[in-house]
């Protein structure tokens, strides 16, 4: 049950940015986040794994909702 409370919490993440111009490795990110063209919003769970990703190109996206861990 502890699984379901930590996948309760989301983070709504927004391209803000294109990834041209940039390394292959962060437009890799982008992807893997699931956006890929600018104005795309998804709903992700706060995990570790997608706040490091999300940590790894603040300059192309904006996040809403983690002002619990800010």
């Amino acid at each position: 049950m502890t699984a379901k409370a930590k996948s309760s919490a989301t983070l709504r993440v927004r391209q803000i940015k294109s990834g041209i111009g940039f390394s292959k490795r962060q437009k890799a990110t982008l992807k893997a986040l699931g956006l890929g063209k600018v104005g795309r919003t998804r709903e992700l769970p706060d995990t570790p794994a997608v706040r490091g990703m999300l940590a790894k190109i603040p300059h192309l996206l904006s996040v809403e909702g983690d002002s619990e861990k800010a």
